[in-house]
């Protein structure tokens, strides 16, 4: 009995420790949650933003040191090879080359250095007569319109394999000097695949350290009379049964001046558009090339200016001569057939300037 009581007060006093430690707990829980204060987290988010720019720009920092390292091992390849001149500033050493041609030996020449380029221009814009006292030049070989054959141009793959022969010296044509040139290039339109692969042709001239030369041309419609001209030529034959798009005698430039076009309106104002938005996105396209850029009028009326031109292709200065003479040498009206209807439909147009014969 004595032992049962013992047992009882035991399981009591449990009882009521356990009620004790669960009142306990229960008022340990009942406390709200420690809360961080609101300026707290953002002072912890912005510390993590900080270390995230941080971060980015000691790696932007790292690409652009390996980019210049890989600037800098380029320029010293070149200057190891045999025929660097250390002369030659840092900055022009990305355009001049000396190429070894698989078809002949360039001999003494070896070591002329080379400089590449590319007239780009448009139909009748002067391309023809530009090139002709560009290759005037003993040391310029320019090699005319490679791309105007189709299979040249297919594809990017046929472009640049052209492009290798042409600026590796292997390219045979009458305008080829051979052992001392010292700048090669070629007349390439803008609708012969240039446009259409400009991408990976800026690609490609950056890369080759090709420079590019534009000849535009400002008075459109004395281009589109030219292109009309040229078009009849070819259809009659005006001269003893050949088509001439370039003639060397003021007898048949009179010849083929005489045909005067009449001007469709109804299409007039959509190819001159056409043409002006063609040669603006060629300037877009190939801003972040080495280039120039000329008008023909602006070289017909200061022929100084392809002194320029030889500065840029770092040849040197020298008088220039080209056989071609100008066809269309009067006023614009008075080589139009139905000038009134062109003069009046064009008036109050953004087009009207070009009705000014001094725009030649």
């Amino acid at each position: 009995m004595e032992e049962a009581g013992r047992e009882r007060d035991r399981a009591a006093v449990a009882a009521e420790d356990l009620g004790v430690s669960t009142k306990d707990t229960a008022v340990v829980n009942t406390k709200p949650a420690k809360r961080y204060p609101l300026a707290l987290w953002i002072a912890i988010l912005g510390l993590i933003m900080l270390v995230g720019v941080y971060i980015f720009s000691l790696s932007l920092k790292q690409n652009g040191m390996l980019f210049g390292l890989m600037q800098t091992n380029l320029i010293e390849k070149e200057r190891e090879k045999p025929c660097h001149d250390p002369s030659i500033p840092d900055t022009e050493i990305p355009y001049l080359h000396y190429p070894m041609p698989n078809t002949y030996d360039r001999k003494e020449c070896a070591c002329t250095g080379v400089r590449f380029f590319a007239i780009l221009s448009m139909q009748r814009s002067g391309s023809g007569w530009v090139e002709t006292l560009l290759n005037s030049h003993p040391n310029i070989s320019s090699n005319g319109e490679i791309f105007s054959v189709k299979d040249r141009r297919s594809n990017i793959t046929a472009i640049t394999k052209t492009l290798d022969k042409l600026y590796n010296l292997d390219w045979y044509s009458s305008a080829a000097k051979n052992e001392c040139t010292a700048a090669v290039g070629l007349k390439w339109m803008l609708n012969q695949g240039l446009m259409k692969h400009h991408q990976e042709i800026v690609e490609y001239f950056n890369r080759r350290g090709v420079s590019a030369i534009f000849l535009l041309r400002r008075n459109l419609l004395r281009r589109y009379v030219s292109i009309l001209a040229n078009a009849h030529d070819s259809a009659m034959k005006q001269l003893n049964g050949t088509h001439k798009a370039h003639v060397h005698s003021k007898h048949e430039a009179e010849i083929l001046a005489q045909y005067k076009p009449t001007i469709d309106k109804k299409t007039l104002i959509t190819e001159l558009k056409r043409s002006d938005k063609l040669a603006s996105d060629a300037l877009v396209n190939f801003k972040n090339t080495r280039h120039v850029v000329l008008y023909y009028e602006d070289v017909v009326s200061n022929r100084t200016m392809l002194m320029d031109v030889l500065d840029f292709l770092r040849v040197p200065k020298r008088k220039l001569s080209s056989r071609h003479v100008k066809i269309h040498t009067k006023r614009l009206c008075d080589h139009i057939d139905n000038w009134a209807d062109v003069n009046n439909f064009l008036k109050g147009t953004r087009f009207e300037s070009f009705l000014n014969g001094s725009r030649r």
